[in-house]
């Protein structure tokens, strides 16, 4: 006969995890509005969008969050250029004009605003790390240049808590930027979920509760550049949601 405590805890596990699931898939689709596309709009060109990263809403529903890295660094003015924003998913998405609030190279992160009407944001977790184990995920446009503008979750944990000091092979690989972040490095996390090409600028976010508490952005690729796609060995790493929450302190930008 079987022990009845033990079909109890059965049932009991079985119905937190369909419970656990069920609260995730909700998660999910209430952040997916909020999860843009960062690139280029082009009038004339072919093509007329270039998809360079992930950004996700914040605010008041007109500012924007992803790394300055994902910023185009120059523009085309007699192509009618502009920095863009794309919103929605598919062949159903639309473009919405943006223009830079501010910028961090020492933390990589970079802050637009948006025209037209507000879009739902993102909540973003009070600054405080999370601890190592805690589970996480993160939602974006993985080699979206390739697949196109359909929002991708992966989810983790938080691997580890390091400074930003980034590995190189040689001593002509040491920029001025390695530099000064080796003399004053700060702490970032470390993920043991794979992110890819497009996800920098994705918001990470507490998979039960949705908050932002970090920001996708890097890979640390220990093969070469092509072998990401076939092969991910990359180490992903995410800059705490607390630097954000002094970015727009400095700014007067409200959360």
């Amino acid at each position: 006969m079987y022990n009845k405590n033990l079909i109890f805890c059965v049932f009991s596990l079985l119905f937190f995890l369909n419970s656990a699931k069920a609260e995730f898939i909700d998660i999910v689709a209430k952040i997916k509005p909020s999860v843009v596309g960062i690139g280029i709009h082009t009038p004339m060109g072919r093509p007329k969008n270039i998809l360079r990263g992930t950004g996700f809403v914040i605010g008041n529903g007109h500012y924007v969050v992803t790394n300055a890295h994902v910023l185009p660094a120059d523009l085309e003015k007699a192509l009618l250029q502009k920095m863009a924003v794309f919103i929605g998913s598919g062949k159903k998405a639309t473009v919405r004009k943006a223009e830079i609030v501010v910028t961090s190279d020492l933390y990589d992160l970079a802050i637009l605003k948006i025209s037209g009407s507000p879009l739902p944001a993102m909540t973003l977790a009070k600054g405080k790390f999370i601890p190592d184990g805690s589970f996480i995920a993160f939602t974006g446009f993985p080699i979206g240049d390739v697949l196109g503008l359909y929002p991708v979750t992966h989810r983790g944990i938080i691997a580890s808590i390091t400074p930003t000091v980034i590995p190189v092979q040689t001593a002509g690989q040491i920029t001025l930027k390695i530099l000064k972040r080796m003399r004053n490095p700060y702490l970032v996390y470390q993920l043991d979920a794979t992110a890819y090409p497009g996800n920098s600028g994705s918001a990470m976010y507490d998979m039960k509760t949705g908050q932002v508490v970090g920001i996708i952005n890097k890979v640390f690729v220990q093969e070469t550049k092509e072998a990401v796609f076939s092969n991910p060995s990359g180490i992903t790493y995410a800059i705490p949601v607390k630097y954000l929450h002094k970015i727009m302190k400095e700014n007067n930008i409200k959360w």
